[in-house]
């Protein structure tokens, strides 16, 4: 090997790289360590808010000494930038998709218009999205120009004011869709900017924010982040800040009662009488007990006196701007009582234009106060958000947590006319945040000059500083839907932790046993470059930034399996080359030249499956796909490289090297299989397997998750064991449709629910967590409050342990790009296999045989689901195992065929049964080394390796099974069954063109 000192150089000091990179992770971890147990000495166990407070005090801690010196000039805060990233399966936190709502930013174009082209336009293009893939704009387009003769450009639509310097009337339709698209893209790229801004002041390590195309959705990733109606709080308001005089609560009382009586009249509450049962006109199905029963019920029904009145909890002070106090859960009600228009025309003439709105809801209570606005007919407030410059969270002279605003010179001027009028009035003014009064203030000390405001509305101090944050970064152009989100608590987090590290040492504490039993001395140095391999990976980890996940730490461990296949088929050259009778030295030369094909090509149809893993995967897969494909490179490099200066190095003074034990040294020597013979068994038995997986593809079907059909799914985890037949009926009872599986232990369990799964909004969410908890509550123990169930920031045993959310537009595009993902890598490696063999039959042999291997897996999967006690769902995850196990594969056929063609050149007078039959069982050693080791590698991952991986895992090992029996009895075969007229003709020729030499 030419150049080893450039190479003992390169793997010095990139192995001390590595170290240095992950000595970063190391100091940051010992320092949050010690703030966890100062802060765990300092807030005592007892604390009611013992959590929130713990952390908070762990936060401050840390920023006292994120600029003193740890080591060797690191402090704590540049260790945390450059530490090894961890994903949110393991560290916990939030990860969201949102979808900024287009349709809002064309209303805010075409100002409200109510155009019937225009609306019809939108209300179809809703209709469209989902089923389709498409953006939003796009239908909308498409929906607008259905209605025949309209035009965009219309005064009433586009043609306005606002726009007036881009359209005209006499706009044409294409340039008004070229304004409008590069209109919604302004607005989106500003919405991003407004959520990267919120973001940065949130308080969390490593967010990620980042546009996904041109859909107008957007990634938000918070690892740690663990309150999660702070979070959604901060990523859906779309601060939208508004000041208005407010009607005081006395003057709107009277309303409600003649909105009472009206609605009794409304809704027909006179006496219903019971009607007279005749006991000779009963079905056999029902009884007379039943009927008198039902009747009974929709008496009590009707019979409910006062629609609003029953609902107030208590009334609004004298003077002060309530009006009444309702129940959370009758807000919705009384609201849809008031919005009617037979109760909004018994407002007098002067209060028409009054907006009923609803109050931040009282902390530690149920209550939410209703306020009235003194709304106007354009619906337009005196004064808006746009004009604070500033916003910071403090204290008032009671020492509550306030925001504290300051104006720029017009809006100091306005509110200074505003806070006059309401001072010599007597009356209030409403400051009002995305349609929820915060606070209406009295003005007891006089009017209001230099535009300083406040807000106040018994926040914490983490509410203070979100609200402030989010006025600082300003308004969302549109409203923010969450289409996706995964929520993962820090229980759930850290045990991944335990479980991918526990997999991660058994699996590798095999693999270095198992080299040294079967190479000896050779197998040693082999995993000393194994070792140096996974120091190599960890440290381009953390240099890159990348963010390390469960599926991630599989990725490592399967690189481990697969890497030890470029030593084993090195060695197992060598091997071939003393038995040949050449000296060590020359064995070892040819051994390592003689491989390298076989290796690379091996390594690069692994590694096209990969790269198409990451373009087309998210999240964790994308951790898997990144560190599959970085181990694919430093395994290049040690087992061609490190492991042949240590070898090298020991043989150079005369020493013998053995490339095997006295256990191994004879083992599968002198092996003749005639696979080419027992093809037509092999094709029987595939064809029977392949049969039977299609029947129950075609009857059974398969688990698809929430990724590829949208819904909600929990991981609930209950202090006993639980029945989930049981939990599910009581879910169906509620959700209509509903299913609970046992995931993991007996005392967890997977609930997935479709309820209102086309529906968004924070409040959506928050009703099916309550119901959730409600149906629940019964299995829980006693005294589990709702906000213990939930995914806070808690460290409770029970209750929510991770949840995730998928809409259905949303899941067709991940399905969608899973298909591709399949397709693509399919065709990829038929193209490469095509370019480095230049015979078809073997790029049909290797797609073949993949064919087979995914179509085994999926019946597996199909026929299995419904008994095997772990989850068995087709996600994201599962396509990522069927492009490794596509890789694997193909890994596997690339080896044998490479051998094959190795012998098509050295034995030309061998007829074609024969070459393939000896190729093939030469690489049976090989074969079985690397299967063998991955097999355990993965058992190791699906025993000790946490639940969330384990159908991964399960997919992995029928695939590794499946896959390497498909390369001698499905690839090699076909390609012999297509290429053997071919191939004997051509050993004829040969024959001919001999005996006409020797004539």
């Amino acid at each position: 090997m030419q150049n080893k000192g450039i190479i003992k150089l390169f793997a010095i000091l990139f192995g001390l790289v590595s170290i240095y990179q992950l000595s970063f992770t190391f100091i940051a971890n010992k320092v949050e360590d010690e703030a966890a147990t100062y802060a765990n000495q300092k807030i005592g166990e007892d604390r009611e808010d013992y959590a929130t407070l713990r952390d908070l005090e762990e936060s401050r801690y840390l920023d006292s000494i994120g600029g003193e010196e740890v080591f060797a000039g690191i402090t704590y805060n540049t260790a945390k930038d450059k530490e090894l990233n961890k994903g949110l399966d393991l560290k916990g936190g939030i990860n969201v998709i949102l979808q900024i709502s287009v349709k809002d930013i064309l209303k805010e174009l075409a100002n409200g218009s109510q155009n019937p082209a225009f609306t019809n336009a939108l209300a179809k293009a809703d209709e469209l999205q989902k089923n389709s893939q498409d953006d939003y704009l796009d239908l909308f387009f498409d929906a607008f120009e259905e209605n025949g003769e309209s035009k965009l450009a219309s005064p009433d639509i586009f043609a306005n004011k606002s726009l007036s310097d881009e359209i005209n009337f006499d706009t044409p339709n294409e340039e008004v869709k070229s304004v409008i698209t590069r209109k919604v893209n302004e607005s989106i790229t500003s919405a991003f900017e407004v959520l990267r801004k919120r973001i940065d002041k949130f308080g969390v390590t490593q967010p990620n924010i980042q546009r996904l195309g041109d859909s107008g959705r957007i990634l938000v990733e918070l690892p740690g982040a663990k309150d999660v109606e702070r979070v959604q709080g901060l990523l859906q308001s779309t601060a939208q800040l508004e000041f208005w005089d407010v009607y005081k609560g006395q003057e709107l009382f009277p309303f409600l009662g003649q909105a009472n009586e009206k609605l009794k009249a409304l809704l027909g509450k006179e006496e219903v009488a019971v009607e007279e049962v005749d006991s000779t006109k009963v079905s056999d199905e029902d009884s007379i007990d039943d009927l008198l029963e039902n009747a009974e019920e929709e008496e009590v029904a009707e019979q409910e006196e006062n629609p609003i009145y029953d609902l107030i909890q208590a009334p609004g002070q004298q003077g002060g701007p309530v009006i009444a106090s309702f129940q959370l859960k009758d807000t919705a009600t009384v609201g849809k009582y008031l919005r009617m228009p037979e109760i909004k025309s018994l407002l007098p003439a002067e209060q028409r234009y009054a907006k009923f709105v609803w109050g931040k809801p009282i902390r530690n209570s149920e209550l939410v106060d209703l306020y009235a606005l003194k709304g106007n007919k354009s619906n337009e407030p005196d004064l808006s958000g746009s004009v604070i410059t500033d916003a910071t969270q403090t204290y008032d002279q009671f020492g509550g947590i306030v925001v504290s605003m300051n104006m720029n010179g017009k809006g100091s001027k306005k509110w200074e006319e505003m806070t006059t009028k309401a001072y010599q009035q007597g009356s209030q003014i409403a400051i009002v945040l995305d349609n929820i009064v915060y606070s209406a203030p009295g003005l007891s000390s006089g009017p209001i000059a230099g535009g300083r405001s406040q807000i106040s509305g018994d926040f914490t101090i983490a509410e203070g500083k979100d609200l402030a944050n989010v006025l600082r970064a300003g308004k969302l152009p549109a409203s923010a839907d969450i289409v996706q989100s995964e929520i993962v608590g820090p229980s759930l987090g850290q045990e991944a932790i335990d479980s991918g590290i526990n997999s991660f040492l058994i699996a590798l504490l095999f693999v270095l046993a198992w080299m040294i039993f079967y190479y000896g001395k050779a197998g040693l140095f082999a995993d000393i470059a194994l070792a140096v391999n996974i120091l190599f990976i960890f440290g381009i980890l953390a240099g890159l930034g990348a963010v390390l996940t469960l599926p991630g730490i599989a990725g490592i461990v399967l690189t481990i399996g697969m890497s030890v296949d470029a030593n084993v088929l090195i060695f197992e050259r060598i091997k071939e080359e003393l038995d040949k009778g050449k000296t060590q030295l020359e064995a070892i030369k040819d051994g390592f030249g003689n491989a390298l094909s076989s290796i690379l090509d091996a390594n690069i149809t692994t590694g096209l499956t990969g790269v198409i893993l990451l373009v087309f995967g998210t999240g964790p897969i994308k951790g898997f796909a990144t560190t599959l494909l970085i181990g694919i490179c430093t395994s290049l490099f040690t087992a061609i490289f490190i492991t042949r200066l240590f070898i090298d190095g020991y043989g150079k003074n005369g020493k013998s090297l053995a490339f095997s034990t006295g256990a191994t040294k004879n083992l599968f020597k002198n092996v003749n299989i005639k696979f080419i013979a027992k093809r037509k068994i092999a094709y029987v038995i595939s064809g029977v397997a392949i049969v039977a997986s299609l029947i129950s593809l075609a009857t059974v079907g398969l688990n698809q998750g929430v990724d590829f059909v949208g819904g909600r799914s929990y991981t609930v985890r209950f202090d006993q064991a639980v029945n989930p037949t049981e939990i599910e009926n009581d879910l169906i009872a509620e959700f209509g449709s509903a299913e609970a599986k046992t995931f993991g232990s007996d005392n967890q369990l997977k609930i997935t629910t479709k309820y209102k799964v086309e529906e968004e909004g924070s409040e959506v969410d928050a009703e099916i967590s309550q119901k959730l908890y409600s149906t629940l509550q019964s299995y829980l123990p006693n005294g589990t409050t709702f906000e213990d169930f939930t995914v806070t920031n808690s460290q409770s045993a029970v209750g929510v342990m991770s949840s995730m959310k998928v809409g259905p537009t949303i899941a067709d595009d991940i399905k969608n790009a899973s298909y591709f993902a399949v397709i693509g890598s399919l065709i990829v490696v038929f193209l490469y296999i095509l370019f480095r063999f230049r015979k078809w039959q073997f790029s049909l042999g290797a797609v073949a045989a993949v064919f087979h291997d995914v179509l085994i897996i999926l019946g597996v999967f199909s026929a299995t689901y419904s008994f095997m006690p772990f989850n068995m769902e087709i996600d994201q995850a599962f396509i990522a195992a069927i492009l490794t196990v596509v890789g694997y594969s193909l890994n596997d056929t690339v080896v044998v065929f490479d051998r094959i063609r190795e012998y098509f050149d050295e034995y030309t007078n061998w007829p074609f049964n024969k070459t393939i039959n000896s190729a093939l069982n030469s690489t049976i050693s090989r074969t079985v080394n690397t299967s063998l080791t991955t097999l355990i590698v993965l058992l190791a991952i699906f025993i000790f390796g946490g639940e969330s991986i384990r159908g991964f895992m399960f997919a992995l090992i029928i695939g590794v099974i499946v896959g390497t029996y498909s390369s001698l009895f499905i690839a090699t075969p076909l390609m012999y069954d297509t290429a053997k007229k071919n191939s004997e003709d051509l050993l004829k020729r040969k024959e001919e063109e001999a005996e006409e030499e020797l004539a």
